[in-house]
């Protein structure tokens, strides 16, 4: 069974960096991680659902969203399964529910989430107060 699997969200403080991972599980045979185009959404309570970075199946193009760039690193890591997002100089606007994504549709670094098959639950982070 396909899952994703996110760790790495917590309490933030402005200026501060946070490494968020998700683990790909499942995926195996003649379907593997490294068939499949990657991403990382987030949500922020009350706003709708916002794409933050993606990456090509094999690691070669990223995208990151306007309201990350050059403060955010999309990677991944095919061997081990794993995708990644470095956040740095963290803003209070960035908290939010941040997701993984995985596309059985497309290698490419796909923006929008329809083009997106399996998703994570979600890793919580929290500006602190």
């Amino acid at each position: 069974q396909v899952k994703l699997e996110e760790s790495g969200g917590g309490v933030i403080q402005t200026g501060e960096s946070l490494l968020l991972s998700c683990e790909a599980r499942g995926f195996e045979g003649f379907h593997a991680f490294e068939d499949y185009g990657a991403a990382w959404f987030r949500q922020a309570p009350g706003k709708e659902r916002e794409f933050v970075a993606s990456i090509s199946a094999d690691g070669g193009v990223k995208y990151h969203a306007d309201a990350v760039k050059g403060r955010f690193v999309i990677s991944r890591d095919n061997i081990k399964s794993m995708l990644y997002l470095q956040m740095n100089s963290l803003e209070p606007e960035d908290a939010a529910v941040y997701t993984c994504a995985a596309s059985r549709q497309s290698k490419g670094a796909q923006k929008t989430a329809d083009w997106y098959d399996f998703w994570g639950q979600g890793t919580q982070v929290t500006a602190s107060s």
